[in-house]
C-alpha cells in the first residue's frame, strides 16, 4: 500500500531518538536566559501581514520572496511569522509592557517559516531561540546580549566561533551613506540583478546582503558604513568594543554585516562558523531603536539576537559537542502469569506515583518476550512478579547491564526501589563535584553512566 503523503518539503520530523536533543538545548537556553533576567514570552504562529511589511521592510527578500501569506476566511491577510522580533514587540506594545520598569527583557523558543531553498541547517519551518531588550540604550546592553549568546555557546562546548560586529548607524548618518552607495552602485546598475536595481532607491544598503554572486562581487568595492557614522554613533560603538574588551570575548569588526532585516540599527553582530557549510551563521542580531516606533509605540531603544536551532543542533553534531543520553526506562516490572496482572498494575503507578520511569507489558507477551522486550528499550532494570512471588512475599530485582539481582521484600519495594534511585543521583552528584557536569536527569536513575562512562556501584 502507497504512502498517501510525505511531509511538505522544506519541513522535518523530529523523532524520538532526536528530541532529546532539542529538550537539552531548549532548556538550557531558558536557564541562561533566566540567569540574564529574561522572561519567557510566547506569541502566535501567524500575524497581520502588514506587522512584517512594517517591521522586516518591504525591500527585504524576507518579505519579497519568503513570507508565507494567505488570505483567511474574513478576507484579512495573514502571515506566518518569519522571525520572532515583530511579534514580540507587537506584544509589548498592545499589553503595555512598554509602561512598565525598564529594561523589559524577554526571550522565546520559536518556530518561523520563510519560503527558501532547502539545505543542510536550513528548512522553511525552522526554530529559533531568541532575546529582545526593550528600553536599554546603553552599549552596556548590546555586549550583554552578546554574551549572553556566548554564554549559550560555550555552555554547549561550541568551538571554533567567531565573533564579527558591525555598525550600520542611525537614519541620520544613514542619509550620507545612502547617497555614497547610489552614486556608486549607479555605476554599476546595468549589471545589478532585477531585485537589486528595485532597492536602488529606496534602501540601496540592502545589496550588500544581496546572495548573487555578481551582485556581492560589486558590493564588495562599495564604500563602507564606518567611515559616515555620525558621532553619537561613532561613540556608541566605540563602547560596544570597550565593553566586549572588558568581558574578554573576542571580536572582529566586519564593515560587511547589515544582516537581511530593515529594523536594525548601530549594532549588528554574528556568530559564524565554517564547520556547518554555506549555513555559517548561527546567530545573529543587534539594535533596533527605531523599530517600536515604527510599530506605533512612543521611541523606545532596542536590541536582540535570533539563534537558529537547527544550525546549532547540526553544529554541535559536527564539532562532537556532548548531549545526554535519550532517557530510558528505569524499570520494567514483567507479568509471568494472570494472577500476578493485578499487582503488576499496582507496582508500576505506585514506582510512577514517586517519579521513576516505570514499565509494563501491554501487549499480551510472553515472559521471555517480555524480558527481550525490557532490554530493547534498556530498561536499566527489571523485576518479576508471579504466583511464586506472590507467596513467598519476595522478588528479585535485576541490575540489566551486569546480570546482578538483588532480593527484596514485595511489601518494601517501591520504598527500596526509590531509596536506590535517591543514592545513584547522590552518588551522581558527588561524581561531578567540582566538574562541568551535563543537566541531572531524571528520574535519577538515567545517571547510571552519568553521560561520562561512569558505572553504578554492584548492588548491595
Amino acid at each position: 500500500m502507497a504512502l498517501l503523503t510525505k511531509a511538505p518539503r522544506g519541513t522535518a520530523d523530529i523523532l524520538p531518538n532526536e528530541t532529546n536533543k532539542i529538550q537539552y538545548l531548549e532548556q538550557t537556553f531558558a536557564v541562561i536566559a533566566g540567569m540574564f533576567g529574561y522572561r519567557e514570552i510566547r506569541t502566535p504562529v501567524f500575524e497581520h501581514t502588514e506587522l512584517f511589511q512594517r517591521s522586516v521592510g518591504e525591500t527585504t527578500d524576507v518579505v519579497q520572496k519568503e513570507m508565507y501569506t494567505f488570505t483567511d476566511n474574513g478576507g484579512r491577510s495573514i502571515t506566518l511569522r518569519p522571525e520572532g522580533t515583530a511579534g514580540a514587540a507587537r506584544a509589548l506594545l498592545e499589553h503595555g509592557l512598554s509602561s512598565d520598569a525598564m529594561p523589559q527583557k524577554l526571550y522565546y523558543t520559536t518556530s518561523c517559516y520563510r519560503y527558501e531553498k532547502p539545505q543542510a541547517g536550513r528548512l522553511r519551518e525552522f526554530h529559533q531561540f531568541g532575546v529582545e531588550c526593550f528600553g536599554a540604550e546603553s552599549p552596556k546592553a548590546d555586549a550583554e546580549v552578546i554574551s549572553l549568546a556566548k554564554q549559550v555557546f560555550d555552555e554547549f562546548g561550541v568551538k571554533g566561533l567567531s565573533l564579527q560586529i558591525n555598525s550600520i548607524g542611525c537614519p541620520t548618518c544613514r542619509k550620507a551613506y545612502y547617497d555614497a552607495l547610489k552614486a556608486y552602485f549607479n555605476e554599476h546598475l546595468d549589471a545589478l540583478c532585477d531585485t537589486c536595481k528595485g532597492r536602488l532607491e529606496k534602501n540601496p544598503m540592502r545589496i550588500l546582503d544581496c546572495k548573487s554572486p555578481v551582485c556581492a562581487e560589486i558590493a564588495g568595492g562599495a564604500p563602507v558604513i564606518l567611515d559616515y557614522l555620525c558621532d553619537d554613533c561613532s561613540a556608541h560603538f566605540a563602547g560596544v568594543k570597550k565593553e566586549l574588551d572588558t568581558l574578554e570575548i573576542d571580536y572582529t569588526v566586519n564593515p560587511r554585516i547589515v544582516r537581511g532585516l530593515d529594523y536594525y540599527t548601530r549594532t549588528v553582530f554574528e556568530f559564524v562558523s565554517d564547520a556547518i557549510g554555506a549555513q555559517g551563521t548561527v546567530c545573529g542580531g543587534g539594535r533596533y531603536d527605531g523599530l517600536i516606533e515604527e510599530l506605533g509605540g512612543k521611541a523606545l531603544p532596542a536590541l536582540g539576537f535570533g539563534m537558529g536551532v537547527e544550525r546549532l543542533k547540526l553544529l554541535m553534531e559536527n564539532t562532537d559537542c556532548f548531549f545526554p543520553a535519550p532517557p530510558q526506562c528505569d524499570i520494567f516490572v514483567l507479568c509471568a502469569d494472570a494472577a500476578s496482572e493485578e499487582m503488576v498494575t499496582l507496582l508500576t503507578a505506585d514506582l510512577r506515583g514517586r517519579l521513576i520511569a516505570a514499565e509494563r507489558d501491554l501487549c499480551g507477551r510472553s515472559l521471555k518476550a517480555q524480558m527481550k522486550y525490557a532490554g530493547k528499550i534498556g530498561a536499566a532494570f527489571t523485576v518479576v512478579i508471579g504466583e511464586k512471588e506472590l507467596e513467598s512475599g519476595e522478588v528479585s530485582l535485576k541490575y540489566m547491564q551486569t546480570g546482578e539481582t538483588l532480593a527484596v521484600p514485595l511489601k518494601n519495594f517501591v520504598d527500596v526501589f526509590s531509596e536506590m534511585v535517591d543514592q545513584a543521583f547522590d552518588e551522581w552528584a558527588n561524581d561531578f563535584a567540582g566538574e562541568e557536569a551535563p543537566l541531572p536527569p531524571e528520574p535519577a536513575l538515567r545517571v547510571i553512566d552519568g553521560g561520562k562512562g561512569k558505572k553504578r556501584p554492584p548492588l548491595s
